[in-house]
């Protein structure tokens, strides 16, 4: 989801990797070890968990999660929790990194230290206050000082326990003096409208001499105002601390006057008295990335480069493969390519164009497309976008099976247990394998159309590039289908959305076992000894070395590898695209009925959305995705819960709250596109519930009346291929700048090679560099285009720089930017301090 900034899209995305934890402290008890999963907060909203590590100290994850970040966060939290022999869990410690910190660690693995988890640590949410100072004649004409504290409203509280009725404490704090004063609890809301002004008397010890007090006065700069909200608890242990700030008066200066949003703050010597060493470590990986995208105009002459560059002669010299050229790695030019070229529908002639100048710089037909070449990376990339929802229908249900039935099928005699069979174990793998390959034989037609031009252009330069060898049609094919598509898949289900979580050590060995043998069968090899180092693995193929595996991978590939001959493909079977638990609200059906909320297990197929009892119950309700007229966030105010939404249907709408905001986003934006073609799309919608009688945002008493606001924009009807042109353009341009010596370089190479035309020299070596002119003039341009969004970006970073006001609601005033928030006020002409 993009922030909209005066004309420019903020977008925020992570990409973690979860890799181990260690030295994890012992469960104090005989049994010692400890059952520990990891969760990935955004504050202390959850929004992933790992599986369970069972019995260890030192529990390896190895999951990777990634998600677009749809709201403003001030953590990334990570917490590791143990779940004990009761099934209850506690919290062992956690790793929080502030938002302008995540660049420190940008993907680099890194051990972060596990610190205490405790109540008085765990806050979130800001807090908005004016303080105000003026001077009060008494009777006996002496001079006092009344400070007037106004509570405004409270936004983003952390709900606990599942409730959330806060209050405010405002204190005014001195070397002598602690005075409390209380605001009015706010019923099940974390954005609490106060609105409350506390007085507090202060006197300046100048207009008074010592003589006169016991004690002397404190001086306005010594005090300091401190407001802790807390939730109103029935329990017995007492109101919680949701979090608090502490606000030195000298803020208010010559004017006496300060109105600040503050962000809230941890309690002063709050948590346990743990050692930090002694709760253990995490190792994380962690890639945190802003697209600053500016409209579509200022991307154009970037974009017309990349996307012309399947019609540049040679390909090498075109912008695309420049950038293919300079990046480190060929997955980072990948990425972003393929995505935009998806975009705008151009990637079959750009691969094809590329993969035609790879296969005629290859001299052996054994090697085609076996380097991490930039086609492969994009045919990769491809592959991934395009045919997610092919694997999806093709190998997750087998998949599921073997995960859930834990047969053994380890054939290799060092490793097998006692108490299994070799024989048995043969037999439950062979089985598995005839299975899967069968799935993927037969699984042609579903084959996306897009993945089929690309297989043929494969097939067509191989083809005529290897004319004696007749199986490299094949080949050329089956290296990617299945080599990096199927067996990848097989492998690491998790990776490629099929599974939630890495299998357990022994199915991941089946798992194993299953790629390595279908990997092979997809390659028609014709020596068995030759791709098996293992000889337990020779023995097994046996059972596959037979003519008709063979002719079932030809006759699969000779289908897929057809171009355009399978354009419109019907598919009967429905395909599940998105299932999980969530609470919907009672619809209303039974005119008597209680509209309450419950705890449903929602499915969602290419044909019906559907909610369940429990998950593979029957239906209770189900929604023909023709029938889904609009999907819109709820406004929160409509039943005081986050992360809301709802589906739209001719006669009603169905409230839904999803487990986190992630979850929200991504089940919007799964059901906008399954229904974004149909027929009777709304135009327009209540963004607030209908509730007692009117709509609670536009007040209109019937219950049909038409929507309030427009609908949010059309997204593209293919799920696979909804692509952000511009956001992909930025992310090029930002990998151009990154490398702009390394253009440079390139530029100095051509002019050497096409002024001496003589040996290349040895730094300039690694460009592929085919027509020096021809490349010198897309560099130029490049170049050119790059600066100018340079220019336009460095602009932004000033003016915003120079707009950005600390203490707004944007910019609350935090724990390292009160020292700003003093410097500027000190610059300002209001007043000096």
């Amino acid at each position: 989801m993009a922030v909209e900034e005066e004309g420019l899209r903020v977008f925020q995305s992570v990409k973690i990797k979860i890799g181990e934890a260690k030295n994890i402290p012992p469960y104090p008890g005989p049994n010692r070890m400890r059952d520990c999963y990891c969760t990935v907060n955004l504050d202390q909203e959850e929004v992933f968990r790992t599986k369970i590590i069972e019995k260890s100290l030192c529990p390896f994850y190895g999951e990777d999660f990634y998600c677009e970040i749809p709201r403003s966060f001030r953590h990334l939290s990570f917490y590791i929790f143990d779940r004990d022999v009761f099934r209850r869990d506690s919290s062992i410690g956690k790793v929080a990194v502030k938002k302008e910190d995540l660049q420190k660690y940008h993907g680099k693995d890194t051990w972060f230290q596990l610190h205490p988890v405790s109540a008085d640590s765990e806050v979130q949410g800001k807090v908005h206050l004016e303080l105000r100072l003026s001077e009060v004649i008494t009777d006996s004409g002496a001079i006092n000082h009344k400070l007037a504290t106004r509570v405004l409203e409270c936004q983003g509280l952390p709900i606990v326990n599942g409730q959330c009725d806060p209050y405010a404490a405002v204190s005014l704090l001195g070397p002598s003096r602690s005075e409390a004063k209380k605001t009015k609890v706010k019923r099940k809301t974390n954005n609490p409208q106060f609105e409350e002004v506390f007085y507090f008397e202060v006197t300046r010890p100048l207009s008074y001499t010592k003589r006169q007090f016991d004690v002397e006065e404190e001086d306005v700069d010594k005090l300091a105002l401190r407001v802790d909200l807390w939730n109103a608890s029935n329990l017995k242990f007492g109101d919680e601390f949701l979090g608090g700030v502490r606000v030195p008066l000298r803020v208010l200066g010559q004017a006496g006057v300060h109105d600040a949003w503050y962000f809230l703050q941890p309690r002063e010597n709050g948590g346990k008295s743990v050692k930090v060493e002694e709760l253990g470590s995490l190792r994380l990986n962690i890639v945190y990335t802003e697209d600053h995208v500016f409209p579509s105009e200022h991307y154009t002459p970037l974009r017309d480069l990349l996307l012309h560059s399947a019609n540049v002669g040679p390909v090498s010299a075109s912008t695309a493969h420049i950038l293919g050229e300079v990046c480190r790695e060929k997955q980072e030019a990948a990425i972003p390519l393929v995505r935009l070229f998806l975009h705008y529908g151009k990637i079959v002639p750009f691969i094809s164009a590329i993969a035609h100048a790879e296969v005629n710089r290859t001299q052996d037909p054994n090697t085609i497309f076996r380097g991490n070449s930039l086609t492969s990376k994009c045919i990769d990339e491809t592959m991934k976008l395009a045919g997610m929802h092919y694997l999806q229908v093709t190998l997750k249900p087998i998949i599921d099976e073997i995960c859930a039935e834990h047969k053994p099928c380890e054939i290799d005699p060092v490793k097998l247990k006692e108490s299994e069979n070799l024989e048995t174990n043969r037999e439950n793998l062979r089985q598995y394998v005839d299975r899967i390959f069968n799935v993927i034989t037969t699984s042609g037609v579903r084959c996306p159309t897009v993945m089929c031009d690309i297989f043929f252009s494969l097939r067509e330069s191989a083809a005529t590039r290897f004319q004696v060898d007749q199986d490299v049609r094949y080949t050329a094919v089956s290296s990617f289908i299945f080599l990096r598509f199927f067996a990848p898949a097989i492998l690491s289900p998790n990776l490629f959305h099929l599974r939630p979580h890495h299998p357990d050590p022994a199915t991941s060995r089946t798992l194993t076992l299953i790629s390595k043998t279908i990997q092979t069968l997809g390659s028609l090899a014709k020596s068995k000894s030759a791709n098996f180092k293992e000889s337990y693995m020779a023995a097994f193929y046996d059972y596959f070395n037979e003519q008709k595996y063979a002719d079932a991978v030809k006759n699969f590939l000779d289908l897929i590898s057809t171009s355009g001959k399978w354009d419109q493909k019907s598919i009967e079977t429905p395909i599940m695209l998105k299932e999980g638990f969530m609470i919907k609200r009672a619809q209303g059906r039974n005119r008597f009925g209680m509209k309450n909320f419950k705890k449903r297990w929602f499915r969602l197929t290419n044909h019906e959305f559907t909610y369940h009892k429990t998950k593979g119950e029957g239906a209770l309700c189900s929604i023909p995705i023709e029938n889904i007229l609009a999907v819109e966030r709820l406004e929160e105010e409509s039943f005081k819960m986050k992360n809301m939404f709802q589906v739209i249907q001719p006669e009603r709408a169905l409230y839904i709250q999803a487990n986190n905001c992630v979850e929200a986003r991504d089940w919007i934006d799964i059901l906008t596109k399954v229904s974004q073609c149909n027929r009777k799309r709304l135009s327009t919608y209540h963004p607030s519930a209908y509730l007692n009688g009117h709509w609670l945002c536009c007040k209109l008493s019937a219950d049909t009346a038409p929507g309030c606001s427009p609908c949010t924009g059309g997204l593209p009807a293919n799920i696979q291929l909804d692509v952000d042109g511009d956001r992909e353009t930025e992310r090029i341009y930002s990998l151009f700048s990154t490398y702009m010596t390394k253009l440079i370089k390139m530029q100095e190479a051509c002019g050497s090679k096409s002024v001496y035309d003589g040996p290349e020299q040895e730094e300039y070596s690694t460009f592929v560099i085919d027509d020096p002119q021809e490349t010198y003039k897309t560099l130029k341009l490049i170049i050119s285009a790059v600066q100018t969004l340079e220019q336009q970006h460095t602009k932004y970073k000033r003016d915003k720089f120079k707009k950005t006001k600390i203490g707004s609601q944007e910019h609350p005033i935090g724990d390292k930017s009160f020292q700003c928030y003093i410097r500027q006020q000190s610059e300002s002409s209001t007043y000096s301090i």
